[in-house]
């Protein structure tokens, strides 16, 4: 008998979930970043092992949308807790409770859906601190499991594809055997480069910068060169002079290390990457724009988002 069903991953930013994501798939479908807010769209992985397929949805770290950028971004959280089969709560280890956690906690308890705790990060602190952490969120909800990890090692994380395994319903799989993922080419090749502005930008850089893919010309590709025009967006001139750098250096930095990381990612010998900076004022803002970039709209609006 086979099983299948929809895994969401939930929890604040910043918590480890695409690390998460990409280990339970085994293969790098979403971007890293130590950068709170680094997922901002539905991304769907699938695992199929043995018997049983995950198909897991990573989600935007939950927080207050302060631009209609955010909003849409919660408004993929909703939507996604309300058709799950099962959730994944991500916490992490190393961070204190506060209102941010308290607030995914209470939005757990409302679905009322079958969760799994993972509490990550656990190489980062005292071993000590693991088992009261564990006995404060049992007090909370009744989880199917609770499992300490850590995402980045690995640290027992066989127990948690075992558990996930368990808790899925019966059913048919939804997608091929060899099926990983529904993001396409584009997208990926849009967040491969802002993975990389998010690694060589400020802290305050990341919120108000996202890249937009114009064009990806493949008429040469059986020749292994494809060419792509893609925009990093900014909310301010200033901001643009930092992506920039001096004498065009950064831009530049940024351009050869998602070029390397594209190539290897399309397969292809040879990548040119013609990398704009522009200045849209408030395009966090701006529906059409935010349509292009593929951060989804949905007509669920939550009330009850607190401050944190």
């Amino acid at each position: 008998m086979t099983s299948s069903g929809l895994v969401a991953l939930i929890g604040r930013p910043n918590v480890g979930k695409s690390t998460l994501l990409n280990r339970l798939i085994g293969e790098k479908i979403a971007i890293v970043s130590d950068k709170p807010q680094t997922t901002r769209h539905r991304i769907l992985g699938v695992r199929t092992r043995d018997a049983s397929q995950a198909i897991f949805v990573d989600t935007p770290g939950i927080h207050r949308p302060g631009f209609r950028l955010n909003a849409r971004m919660m408004e993929e959280v909703y939507d996604c807790l309300r058709s799950v089969d099962l959730v994944v709560q991500v916490v992490d280890a190393s961070e204190s409770y506060g209102k941010g956690e308290e607030y995914v906690l209470n939005l757990i308890q409302k679905t009322e859906k079958p969760t799994i705790l993972v509490l990550n990060k656990v190489d980062l602190i005292n071993r000590a601190k693991v088992l009261p952490s564990l006995e404060f969120y049992n007090q909370q909800y009744d989880y199917r499991e609770m499992i300490p990890l850590s995402a980045v090692k690995g640290d027992n994380f066989k127990v948690l594809e075992q558990k996930i395994a368990e808790n899925l319903p019966q059913g048919e799989w939804q997608y091929p055997e060899d099926y990983l993922t529904n993001q396409t080419e584009r997208s990926m090749v849009s967040e491969i480069i802002r993975e990389k502005v998010l690694r060589r930008t400020r802290k305050e850089l990341p919120y108000s910068t996202a890249v937009l893919v114009e064009a990806l010309d493949e008429e040469r590709r059986e020749q292994g060169f494809v060419r792509i025009v893609a925009s990093i967006i900014v909310d301010k001139q200033s901001q643009k002079k930092i992506v920039i750098g001096r004498a065009g250096r950064l831009v530049k930095t940024i351009g050869t290390e998602a070029r390397l990381d594209i190539e290897k990612f399309l397969q292809v010998n040879k990548v040119y990457l013609d990398l704009n900076v522009k200045t849209i004022p408030g395009w966090r803002d701006r529906e059409q724009l935010l349509d292009e970039l593929g951060v989804r709209s949905t007509d669920y609006i939550d009330l009850g988002i607190i401050d944190h």
